[in-house]
């Protein structure tokens, strides 16, 4: 699975995409829930200013977000500690996204005109390219810009910011890398492409939903790879079923 480092947090902040404090809040996102930082671990202001090149204060900012998020927990008088996440957590994640996505779809499919699915079928044609080649960065921007499209045709503003509000929970940056995710892409994206021009909005919804909730799965599995939750799983073992009786 391919790491997001330092490096490429610094190339993405010099393209003045957001506020510091939402950058530092992404890098640090992206490292929770890759599994490259594990629940329980302390996570040093001073450090993390470091690692991104921004001073004290947004670098603390951040934590907040991350923290009015549930993803960070904040001790007295030790710091910012990452909360505990579940297999369940995860899943809740895409299960929300996949409401919303497919319902963008659904609507999507009523409204969307052939200049519209032309530009979806141009995506499809670049990303099968860039497969083709192996390039992880450029899959993923293609995958991001697919959905746009769709949720652009489904002309519906405030669907859309709910859907952004839970997207930037999931390590979207590790799209490409998640096995299994661009074979899928490779063969559900055309599916919804064809219900889209058929205007069949019930289909595009469940495609859509099945799509995005299939991603949860695999993504779990390379957070159990990467021992997520091997650590408390083996002291649950070790306490055995009656340990912590009354």
């Amino acid at each position: 699975m391919a790491t997001y480092d330092a490096a490429d947090w610094r190339r993405e902040r010099a393209r003045g995409r957001q506020p510091l404090p939402m950058e530092v809040a992404g890098h640090v996102r992206e490292l929770i829930l890759s599994g490259e930082v594990r629940p329980g671990a302390f996570l040093r202001v001073e450090r993390i200013a470091e690692a991104t090149g921004v001073s004290s204060t947004p670098a603390r900012e951040g934590l907040l977000v991350l923290r009015s998020e549930g993803l960070v927990r904040l001790v007295p008088r030790r710091g910012f500690m990452v909360a505990p996440f579940t297999r369940q957590d995860v899943r809740d994640l895409f299960w929300a996204q996949a409401q919303l996505s497919g319902q963008l779809a659904a609507r999507a499919a009523r409204l969307i005109t052939p200049e519209q699915i032309g530009r979806l079928e141009a995506v499809l044609e670049e990303f099968q390219s860039a497969v083709a080649v192996g390039e992880p960065q450029h899959i993923t921007a293609l995958g991001h810009r697919f959905h746009r499209e769709i949720n652009l045709a489904a002309d519906a503003r405030r669907l859309a910011l709910l859907l952004r509000s839970v997207v930037r929970h999931l390590p979207d940056r590790f799209y490409a890398a998640i096995e299994g995710q661009v074979a899928a892409t490779r063969t559900e994206h055309p599916e919804l492409v064809e219900a889209l021009r058929d205007h069949d909005a019930h289909r595009a919804g469940e495609l859509m939903r099945e799509h995005i909730l299939a991603g949860a799965d695999r993504l779990i599995e390379v957070l159990e790879e990467r021992g997520m939750w091997r650590e408390r799983e083996d002291e649950t073992a070790q306490e055995g079923p009656g340990a912590g009786g009354g």
